[in-house]
């Protein structure tokens, strides 16, 4: 079965050189976890600054700037896995280095028949650029 391990924490608690650490710990766990194949995806998130909320009204699109909630801990990032059961997801969850620092939420994933495969996506690197302010523009329409 495939879980989602959600990882929450307060993302003005660590300082550069942490977050960094942080990144490097997260890429060996995943590669880890690769080793055993229970890996499916994983990726830390932007800051809620560069976030946007989405909502629809009356057939009306409201877009705004940063999340919608106000919470102490917001999302950082995720590991996508596969376990064979709760017990193994949380094992694998307990290894997240922001486990020591804020929460990780492990969910199982609904398996809904009819959804396209996951897809590969090329790395940020090689893919066409989209600067802030085009992104910006394309919420506005």
């Amino acid at each position: 079965m495939r879980y989602m391990l959600l990882i929450y924490l307060d993302e003005k608690s660590l300082d550069e050189a942490e977050r960094e650490a942080c990144y490097r710990e997260s890429t060996e766990l995943a590669e880890q976890i690769a080793a055993t194949g229970q890996y499916l995806a994983s990726a830390p998130l932007h800051p809620t600054s560069m976030a946007a909320s989405v909502r629809v009204r009356s057939g009306k699109r409201l877009v705004t700037d940063g999340p919608f909630a106000e919470t102490h801990e917001q999302l950082g990032g995720y590991f996508m896995i596969d376990a064979k059961d709760l017990d193994e997801a949380i094992a694998i969850a307990a290894r997240i280095p922001m486990a020591r620092r804020g929460t990780v939420e492990v969910r199982p994933v609904i398996e809904l028949p009819g959804l396209p495969p996951v897809a590969t996506v090329a790395p940020e690197s090689e893919r066409p650029r989209r600067d802030r302010r085009s992104a910006e523009g394309a919420r506005k329409r």
